[in-house]
């Protein structure tokens, strides 16, 4: 597999709401492919409307820098070798939330969480990263 499937990033979405719900944080979950584009997206009830946005370009940044987008928090920082990053390719979000997901050593897409705090949304990320 080179693309995520949309049954491949439905099991994801379900994980990642199933921890949501089990944290008692509702989110907006995204699962893009591994060019950027939307393959599957929900909004759980009472998920703030400004972080769709947010949760889709987390995992469009993820893919585009093929890392975890709290990786590059320290990256982006005045001084630093990649300040001003997040002006990129559309707008780019620096803080976490968003993460590769990658079957057999393969990228094949990203998974981009949005609506808690920085640590929630990684978390319920990380349950989609987990269901592949």
């Amino acid at each position: 597999m080179s693309c995520i499937s949309l049954p491949t990033a439905k099991s994801v979405i379900e994980a990642a709401t199933a921890k949501a719900q089990e944290i008692g944080q509702p989110m907006n979950i995204a699962v893009v492919d591994d060019g950027g584009h939307l393959v599957a997206f929900v909004r759980m009830d009472g998920a703030i409307k400004a972080s769709i946005d947010i949760s889709i370009r987390k995992a469009r940044t993820s893919i585009l820098m093929n890392a975890p987008t709290g990786a590059l928090m320290p990256l982006v920082q005045p001084g630093a070798e990649l300040y001003g990053l997040e002006q990129t390719s559309g707008g780019m979000v620096i803080f976490g939330g968003g993460i590769p997901l990658t079957v057999d050593g393969v990228v094949v897409g990203a998974i981009g969480v949005s609506a808690g705090s920085v640590e929630q949304d990684c978390t319920v990320a990380q349950a989609g990263v987990d269901a592949l």
